[in-house]
C-alpha cells in the first residue's frame, strides 16, 4: 500500500469515517489502528514490523529511564541502541563490501527507518534536556513513532508539536478537511505530471553517463532538481493532506527552496524538519557559531557530513553535503566581495535584478551537488560535471536530440508547462497569495468545476494510460 494508490484512500476514508463515528477522547486509537494496519501493509513482511515495534519498545523504555535518571551516558547508550537496526541496514553493505571486502547481505528495510530514527532521537534527547516528560502510555507512543501519514518520508516531528494532536482528538471541521483535499490534488499534480515525467529523461541520461555528456547532464541536473523537489514536495503535500483529514496539522517542509538568494538560504526552505533537526541536536550541541568564525565552520561541515551519511552510504553522499557546508562557507568569507561587485554592477538599486541573479547562481550549485548525489558513485558524479564544461554539444537543443530520451514533444509539453504552473505558483505564494483560502471563498459549485478540472487534467496528462504504475517516491530510498 503506496500514497499513490487506489487502496490506500479507501483506508483512508474509512479510517476518517470511524474517526469522527467514536467519541472525541478515543479518537486516537483510530489512529493507532490505522497506523499499525498501513505499516504491516507497506512491509508486507513481519521482519520490518518486528524491527520498528522493537525499537518502539526499547525508546519507549529509554524514555522513561531518562525521565529519572537525566544523565548523559543513558542518553548516549539510548541513542547508540535506536541508531544500530539503522546503521546496519543503511551502511551495513557498504561497511561489508567497500571496508571489509566482504559479500553483501539482503537486508529488509523497514519503511520510514531513517525518518523515525530521528524522530526517536529527538524524543530522547528532548526529554533529556527538560523540554518535555516521558509518554508512560506505550500505545500512545507507538502513535507518535508510526502516525501512517508522516511516517514514509516525514516530516519529522518533535513530540511537544504533534503529541497534543494526535492524542487529543478533533471535531470535524470543513475548512481543515478540505484544505487536506487541496494538499492531496497539489501532491497528484506534482508527482505525475512533473516528477514522473521528468524521471524518464533523468533516468535515461544519469543511466548512460558516458554516453549522455556536455549540455546532457546539464540538462539531467535541471531536470533532476525540478524532480527531486516536486517528488518530494509531493509525498509531502499527500501526508499533509492525509493528516488534514483527520484535523492533524504536520510541521511543513518546504518553502519554495529554489527562489531562494543563498545556499544557507535554500538550507532554510529545504527539507526544513531535516534542517531544523540537525540545527537542534548536532550543530547547536557542537557549539554552532558561540565559539568564534574557525569553530563555526568546523561545526557546519560536521553538520553537513551528518546529513550525507544520514542520505546514504558512499563518498558520494559525504562529498554532497561538505560541499554544501563549502558553499556556505565560502558565501560567508566572499560577503565583501559580492557587495562590491553589487555596487560595480550597479546592483545596489536594482533590487529585484540582484536578487534572480542570485537565485539563479544559487540554483546553479545546489544542481552541481544533486548531479553528484544522483550518480551512481562520486567518480561518475565528478566525470558528468566536468563534461558540462569540456564538452560543448549545445545543437541539441535545436535538433531534436531531446526528444530521443523518452519524452515525445508532447510530453515535453506537458512537462515544461507543469513546471511553469509550479513556478508561477510559488511566486505567487511567495509574495503571500493563498491559493487554499482563495478557493475555499468560492461558491461551491465553482469549487467542485475546479476539483473536476483539476482530477480530469492530472488523469489525463499525469499518467500514461491504464497499466501506467507512478514510482516509488525518491526519498522514501533514504
Amino acid at each position: 500500500m503506496t500514497y499513490m494508490s487506489f487502496w490506500f484512500y479507501v483506508f483512508v476514508l474509512i479510517a476518517a469515517l470511524l474517526y469522527y463515528i467514536i467519541p472525541l477522547q478515543r479518537r486516537w486509537l483510530v489512529l493507532l489502528a490505522g497506523s499499525l494496519f498501513f505499516y504491516w501493509q507497506a512491509m508486507g513482511t513481519p521482519v520490518g514490523m518486528a524491527v520498528i515495534l522493537i525499537t518502539i519498545a526499547a525508546a519507549y523504555g529509554a524514555g522513561l529511564l531518562l525521565h529519572r535518571v537525566k544523565r548523559k551516558s543513558v542518553l548516549v547508550a539510548a541513542v547508540c541502541l535506536v541508531i544500530l537496526p539503522w546503521f546496519c541496514i543503511k551502511n551495513g553493505n557498504y561497511v561489508l563490501e567497500v571496508l571489509l571486502h566482504k559479500s553483501a547481505v539482503s537486508w529488509i528495510v523497514p519503511v520510514g527507518i531513517s525518518f523515525y530514527t530521528l524522530q526517536i532521537i529527538s524524543y530522547l534527547a528532548d526529554i533529556y534536556m527538560g523540554r518535555i516528560e516521558a509518554q508512560r502510555n506505550p500505545a500512545r507512543f507507538a502513535l507518535y513513532v508510526m502516525f501512517f501519514p508522516q511516517i514514509v518520508q516525514g516530516p519529522i516531528p518533535r513530540y511537544d508539536r504533534l503529541s497534543g494532536q494526535l492524542y487529543g482528538g478533533h471535531p470535524f471541521c470543513e475548512k481543515t478537511v478540505v484544505g487536506g483535499f487541496y494538499r492531496i490534488l497539489w501532491g497528484f499534480f506534482l508527482k505525475l505530471m512533473i516528477a514522473d515525467r521528468a524521471a524518464v529523461v533523468v533516468d535515461e541520461i544519469f543511466g548512460l553517463p558516458y554516453q549522455y555528456v556536455g549540455c546532457y547532464v546539464f540538462v539531467a541536473g535541471v531536470l533532476y532538481s525540478i524532480q527531486l523537489y516536486a517528488d518530494f514536495a509531493a509525498c509531502i503535500s499527500i501526508s499533509k493532506g492525509v493528516a488534514n483529514l483527520f484535523g492533524i496539522e504536520l510541521a511543513d517542509n518546504f518553502h519554495h527552496p529554489y527562489l531562494a538568494v543563498s545556499v544557507k538560504d535554500f538550507w532554510h526552505r529545504w527539507h526544513m524538519s531535516l534542517s531544523e533537526w540537525l540545527k537542534d541536536y548536532v550543530y547547536i550541541p557542537l557549539g554552532g557559531s558561540r565559539k568564534g568564525r574557525g569553530r563555526t565552520f568546523i561545526n557546519l561541515i560536521l553538520t553537513f557530513a551528518v546529513s550525507g551519511i544520514w542520505h546514504g552510504a558512499g563518498q558520494r553522499f559525504v562529498v554532497w553535503g561538505l560541499l554544501h557546508a563549502v558553499y556556505q562557507i565560502a558565501g560567508q568569507l566572499t560577503q565583501g566581495i559580492q557587495r562590491k561587485a553589487a555596487k560595480v554592477l550597479k546592483l545596489e538599486e536594482a533590487v529585484e535584478a540582484r536578487i534572480w541573479i542570485q537565485r539563479i547562481w544559487m540554483f546553479l550549485c545546489v544542481m552541481t551537488a544533486w548531479i553528484i548525489f544522483r550518480a551512481e558513485n562520486l567518480r561518475t558524479g565528478l566525470q558528468m560535471i566536468g563534461s558540462m564544461f569540456c564538452v560543448h554539444n549545445v545543437w541539441i537543443f535545436t535538433n531534436d536530440a531531446l526528444l530521443s530520451l523518452g519524452l515525445d514533444w508532447k510530453e515535453w509539453v506537458v512537462l515544461l508547462s507543469s513546471i511553469l504552473l509550479l513556478f508561477i505558483v510559488s511566486l505567487k505564494q511567495e509574495k503571500g497569495f493563498a491559493f487554499s483560502e482563495a478557493i475555499f471563498r468560492q461558491p461551491l459549485y465553482i469549487r467542485w468545476a475546479l476539483y473536476l478540472v483539476v482530477i480530469f487534467g492530472i488523469m489525463t496528462y499525469g499518467a500514461y494510460g491504464m497499466g501506467y504504475d507512478s514510482q516509488a517516491f525518491i526519498y522514501g530510498g533514504f
